[in-house]
């Protein structure tokens, strides 16, 4: 027979094993390395085409090219003002600073969508998993202009 100690004690264990379970679950599907590994599925970057048209394209433009004052979000303007920074960078600046009208009020899956759709656009490879839908969880991959060596 189990006392009311007895409960606790399981009760609490089963918790932490819930919780330990789901951070393991979370790290294995934060990516790492570089966006040269394939850090976002096709399927993510074509909705983020879609979220991109419908978000973004008045400003940056339909081609990614930059109109007036927004930045171009393909090629070497944007290798270069993102080389060396973390997916978990520019995902916070899209987040926090984006859409322009209105700051903010993009959703975690819809600007990881977005960022998938931008690394193709700049020819990094797709891959197995999807980019997570926070920061956090990006922080492990590097934004890196070129190929590294093999």
């Amino acid at each position: 027979m189990m006392n009311s100690q007895s409960g606790f004690a399981l009760a609490l264990l089963g918790a932490a094993s819930v919780a330990l379970g789901g951070a393991i679950t979370a790290r294995a599907q934060a990516p790492a390395g570089s966006v040269w590994a394939g850090v976002y599925t096709a399927e993510q970057a074509e909705r983020g085409k879609a979220a991109y048209a419908g978000e973004c394209a008045s400003c940056h433009g339909a081609t990614l090219a930059g109109i007036d004052v927004a930045p171009a979000l393909v090629g070497a303007g944007f290798l270069n003002n993102w080389n060396n920074t973390s997916a978990g960078d520019l995902f916070t600046r899209i987040k926090e600073t984006m859409p322009l009208s209105a700051p903010g009020s993009l959703g975690g899956r819809t600007v990881s969508d977005i960022e998938a759709y931008l690394f193709q656009a700049n020819g990094f490879p797709t891959g197995e998993i999807a980019l997570p839908p926070s920061a956090p969880l990006m922080a492990g991959v590097k934004i890196v202009a070129q190929k590294p060596a093999q």
